[in-house]
């Protein structure tokens, strides 16, 4: 996997990073902890610009959300639940469990979406509790905005520190990467094989 994220961005540059965050946020098959630190290596190798490489990932993060977002928004929470209700052995989501992300979501407000675009799996699903309770959209998109450019280019850096141990880290994340992969699908079907209907 490190090869083919560093081939993909060598292949297609400051598009190819666009479009791996793009993927990562409508359905993450790869995590941002991965794409942009190699995005950041190849920018320490001379071959990206750094600050357009930073750019590049925020936009297409920001691409990635705002889709989930305009969904959650035009579904709205009562047709969400029903969904839900009916498929949600393949979302892997019970109506209870879009109750507890909207609580949640109510409670903390705009800050959630600025402080979940930085962690794991939050990044994406945060979307859909703003949709739903219908928070502003230049606010939605100024906190969006705020904080997928603080992570993304946070781990750009990141990898251009590293860049000198380019070919040692790359033997450390390939099969790092390949497990966190792994993972989501065993959790993925885990929940799909445990879930009850509503």
């Amino acid at each position: 996997m490190f090869d083919w994220v560093v081939s993909t961005i060598d292949s297609w540059g400051y598009f190819g990073v666009l479009l791996l965050m793009l993927a990562e946020n409508v359905f993450p098959p790869i995590p941002s902890e991965i794409i942009m630190p190699l995005a950041g290596f190849l920018a320490g190798r001379g071959d990206l610009s750094l600050g357009l490489t930073i750019l590049m990932g925020t936009v297409g993060s920001v691409l990635g959300t705002l889709m989930w977002y305009l969904i959650a928004k035009w579904i709205g929470e009562t047709r969400l639940k029903q969904f839900a209700a009916r498929h949600g052995r393949l979302m892997t989501m019970s109506p209870g469990d879009i109750e507890t992300a909207q609580g949640w979501f109510d409670r903390h407000g705009a800050a959630a979406v600025f402080f979940g675009r930085m962690l794991p799996t939050i990044r994406t699903l945060i979307s859909v509790p703003a949709g739903i309770s219908r928070l502003p959209f230049w606010k939605f998109l100024i906190y969006t905005i705020a904080g997928s450019a603080i992570w993304t280019g946070a781990l750009t850096v990141a990898g251009l520190i590293l860049h000198e141990n380019y070919a040692l880290v790359g033997d450390y994340v390939d099969p790092v990467s390949k497990l966190i992969v792994a993972a989501v699908v065993v959790i993925y079907l885990y929940r799909v094989a445990t879930w009850k209907p509503h």
